[in-house]
């Protein structure tokens, strides 16, 4: 099993400015020509553009903006299948993205080519030559932005066979867990979620008529708003992979996809509770934990997020609500509402796993 990660560290390079510029635009082109000829293969796209894209630039970036070109144009596709109305992709920011071949690490500096015999170094910190000095590892690709190089690296992993396994119950404010061995953990989100109203405050009062600068400080705190959320996610993903790794458990996570539909403009809801639930990073708690999990072969699978707040956890009956997030049930008592949820995530996965039936089926992350 391949698992991938990428280390990224911010850099300032004035010299690389014009190259990533250059290589938007090839990239564009790239798009334009695919789109005009209908070209789906990487191998037609990189012989129909190999000339018009040829600027005296290496050979690596024309190579690469015709992966790049016909990856976005892939999305789009997917895209306008679900929604006629998709517009036609075009890259708005600056980059550079180059593959393993193309590139070299000598003495701490990343080398990269500019034209045949012309080379541009960036100093690598002393974490990322660390983080790739581990052993085993392959080198990927490089991307580099204005203010970031991010080099992408894999390992082969073996998946382990689950001895048990860590259910996660993701809210608004809160994450609980709940492993085979009998253990219960709650972790407080509700800092990352004071950031992001914070945030949503702070953008309200955006007057600026002109939309391209309103759009410029739209994504200046948008960034800033991603950056300290994600950093609250690594920390709790961190720890329940390693949970999970000391255990030897798989991780069992709800299938949450379609979840925005219930939070359109339309159903009833009130216009703040509508923004803090479409604000909600499930999504990308769910990546973090499994390139996490990948990266040490621990399996990651999804189950059904239906009925895990209403039924009870020991005898499956219907759940009356309390005040402060508890449910009663009549036969066993009171329950808070997270650790019913994370208890009955757990029981399907292991339910599934000894005498699952097809109507049970849950997806799987191997690949």
């Amino acid at each position: 099993m391949l698992a991938v990660k990428a280390v990224e560290q911010n850099i300032n390079s004035p010299e690389i400015k014009g190259l990533l510029e250059t290589f938007r635009q090839m990239v564009n082109e790239a798009i334009r020509v695919g789109l005009e000829k209908n070209i789906t293969s990487r191998f037609n796209l990189q012989k129909e553009v190999y000339n018009r894209l040829h600027n005296g630039l290496h050979t690596w970036y024309i190579l690469s903006a015709a992966e790049k070109a016909c990856a976005i144009l892939k999305n789009y596709r997917k895209a306008k299948r679900g929604n006629p109305k998709t517009k036609k992709p075009y890259v708005k920011k600056p980059f550079v993205s180059i593959g393993n071949q193309g590139y070299k690490i000598v003495q701490n500096k990343l080398r990269l080519p500019i034209k045949p015999r012309e080379h541009v170094y960036i100093q690598l910190n002393k974490y990322t030559l660390k983080v790739l000095s581990e052993p085993n590892l392959k080198l990927g690709s490089v991307t580099l932005t204005a203010s970031t190089v991010s080099i992408s690296f894999s390992k082969e992993t073996a998946e382990i066979e689950p001895s048990g396994y860590i259910s996660i119950d993701r809210n608004l404010n809160n994450l609980t867990t709940a492993s085979s061995n009998g253990e219960v953990v709650s972790y407080d989100l509700s800092e990352a979620t004071r950031i992001r109203a914070t945030y949503r405050e702070v953008k309200s009062h955006f007057k600026r008529n002109d939309v391209r600068i309103r759009r410029q400080l739209f994504q200046k705190y948008g960034e800033k708003q991603g950056n300290k959320v994600n950093q609250i996610l690594h920390h709790v993903s961190k720890d329940i992979v390693e949970k999970a790794k000391q255990n030897k458990f798989g991780i069992v996570m709800e299938n949450l996809k379609g979840i925005r539909k219930l939070y359109r403009k339309g159903n009833g809801q009130g216009r703040n509770y509508r923004a803090q639930l479409n604000s909600w990073s499930f999504y990308e708690f769910q990546r973090q934990i499994k390139y996490k999990a990948k990266w040490e072969g621990i399996p990651v699978v999804y189950v059904p997020a239906r009925n895990t707040s209403r039924k009870c956890s020991i005898c499956g009956s219907n759940l009356i609500p309390e005040e402060n997030r508890v449910l009663r049930c009549l036969l066993h008592g009171t329950i808070d509402r997270d650790v019913n949820a994370a208890r009955n995530i757990l029981t399907r996965a292991l339910r599934f796993e000894a005498v699952g039936q097809s109507v049970e089926a849950m997806v799987s992350v191997k690949r």
